[in-house]
């Protein structure tokens, strides 16, 4: 045990860098094919069915039931085609992580067959078990159910072999029980209110968009030192060890080099 960590060290100094392979010479050949975006859209979709999701999009105008159905058609169909079996609504509960669950493009058939198909129903809404998720003691027992519901806002996407669907979560009662539904409200109230502000200066502004702007962060650990961490295994961060130098000020924790094997 006394040389655990000397082995784990020199375990990583001995690793080498695995090649990796791409599907095409150029990224942009191949970025955003896992993604439901406009351009798969246009391909999928009617130009009425294309019309009214955007129209959601852009003016939160409602989508009509016949329109869905040929939405969760297209998606099934491109879904299938990148070697997609499941699907799954995608939602952020207040655990702090995300939450899904997976259903099957399958459903039985006459004559002990089955048939494979994706309809408006089972895109627009699914019913998780709300008792796994914090709820803040909003319900009573047994309304343990709550409703998951599509954001044709967010688009859907590929991971592995599922589809999965950006949705909102919300209660037996309908109080939010996630993270996005109060993101899309408070969207919704700037909008409102900077579009009025914005007028006054020029009345052809008709809605406005927030945005966020992202800082990537990250630290690579080894598998091999990262085992040899109590503390890391069992919670994910450092809860012991020494402080870094200067707090963190120098160029080795941030701006460092990236290792060749990353």
């Amino acid at each position: 045990m006394s040389n655990f960590r000397f082995r784990a060290l020199a375990e990583t100094f001995n690793r080498q860098a695995k090649p990796a392979q791409f599907p095409s010479e150029k990224i942009s050949d191949y970025y955003g094919s896992m993604v439901f975006n406009d351009r798969t859209m246009r391909e999928y979709l009617t130009k009425e069915a294309y019309q009214s999701v955007q129209m959601a999009i852009k003016h939160g105008q409602k989508i009509d039931r016949k329109v869905a159905d040929q939405v969760a058609s297209a998606m099934k169909a491109w879904a299938m085609s990148k070697g997609a079996t499941h699907y799954t609504h995608w939602f952020h509960p207040l655990t702090g992580t995300t939450a899904e669950k997976h259903d099957a493009f399958i459903n039985p058939s006459e004559g002990g067959k089955a048939i494979e198909e994706f309809q408006a129903n089972e895109l627009i809404q699914q019913e998780p078990d709300a008792s796994s998720f914090p709820s803040g003691g909003i319900r009573n027992t047994f309304e343990a159910r709550g409703y998951t519901a599509w954001d044709p806002t967010s688009t859907a996407f590929i991971l592995e072999n599922t589809l999965c669907i950006p949705t909102i979560f919300v209660s037996y009662t309908g109080e939010s029980l996630d993270y996005k539904t109060p993101l899309l409200k408070s969207i919704d109230a700037i909008d409102k209110a900077a579009t009025q502000v914005c007028q006054l200066f020029d009345g052809e502004i008709n809605k406005v968009y927030p945005t966020l702007g992202w800082e990537q962060e990250y630290f690579l650990v080894d598998s091999a030192l990262f085992a040899a961490r109590p503390d890391l295994v069992l919670s994910g961060r450092t809860v012991f060890g020494h402080s870094s130098a200067k707090d963190q000020q120098l160029h080795d924790h941030y701006f460092g080099t990236i290792h060749s094997r990353a």
